[in-house]
């Protein structure tokens, strides 16, 4: 697993796609996709684990990123990982923002927060929890339910996160058939929350 990047002008892509957000409270917009490769938080459940080794990637500038991007009709760009806050994303956001697109961060939140967002998603893993400073800024809390121990995992950040964030509880998609009715009566017995699908794998697209 890589440790945290630094400005060095370019970023570990594992790939890159135009496609509709699949879950969370952006659900069936058109977005064009950024998976930055790298991360330490070592889902066991991970659908993505070629992501964790940044250095199995190919490197990509913040102006190659923003020319492939701009060959699309795509106006939001949601950066995501691997764990996209172990690289410093204060260049590409700008970079995304001055060409007129709006950007999205799906995110442990277990690194320091960088970049200019117009939203935030926070997704805490128990596997290496989220870091306190970006709590008052997720616009939304997604909460993976791999079993039932994880509504407690839930409400625990819930009671920290801004009062306008909105709640989302998720099945993992391999447990989905057990989870999805816990999740469907805990969302009934308390809700403030909401259920997030991950849609794009119904509809087959990235």
């Amino acid at each position: 697993m890589s440790e945290v990047q630094h400005n060095t002008g370019l970023l570990p892509v594992m790939e890159h796609f135009y496609t509709l957000q699949g879950e969370g409270f952006h659900q069936g917009r058109a977005a064009y996709f950024i998976r930055l490769g790298g991360c330490d938080v070592g889902c066991v459940w991970c659908d993505v684990k070629d992501s964790w080794d940044a250095d199995k990637h190919p490197k990509f500038t913040i102006e190659q990123l923003v020319a492939e991007v701009k060959k699309t009709p795509a106006q939001l760009v949601v950066i995501t990982g691997g764990e996209p806050l172990m690289h410093q994303l204060d260049d590409l956001t700008t970079a995304l923002q001055s060409a007129g697109l709006e950007t999205n961060i799906e995110t442990s939140g277990a690194h320091a927060l960088s970049g200019h967002w117009n939203w935030i998603c926070l997704s805490p893993k128990k596997f290496k929890p989220p870091l306190p400073g970006i709590l008052p800024h997720a616009g939304e809390l997604k909460v993976v339910i791999f079993n039932s121990s994880d509504f407690d995992w839930a409400e625990k950040y819930a009671a920290q996160v801004s009062p306008s964030c909105k709640l989302y509880l998720q099945p993992e998609w391999d447990k989905s058939a057990q989870v999805t009715p816990l999740i469907v009566d805990y969302i009934r017995a308390h809700p403030k929350w909401q259920l997030s699908l991950q849609v794009h794998k119904y509809i087959n697209v990235p």
